[in-house]
């Protein structure tokens, strides 16, 4: 059997195995409220998945879902603000 090999020298970006830039950390860092309260939201979904939600769990549900709106209020307020000026 003939091995078929890549005509070109790269066929894959060596990009993707590269680890994270300190700048995709720190965004990352700076999204990490947002992303917590999404993973209590989901949780509190998955927990209803398969029964009907009980009043704490729709409680639950709602308070995370204010939690998360109270996250992404304030990474955009903080964008905002540290965004440059435009005159």
């Amino acid at each position: 059997m003939e091995h078929i090999g890549a005509v070109q020298a790269v066929v894959t970006a060596l990009d993707f195995d590269c680890e994270p830039t300190a700048a995709e950390l720190d965004a990352i860092e700076l999204e990490m409220p947002v992303i917590t309260a999404e993973l209590e939201l989901l949780d509190a979904q998955i927990v209803t998945l398969d029964r009907e939600p009980s009043p704490l769990d729709v409680r639950r549900i709602r308070r995370a879902r204010r939690r998360v709106l109270v996250a992404r209020r304030e990474l955009t307020n903080r964008g905002v603000a540290g965004a440059p000026e435009v005159a």
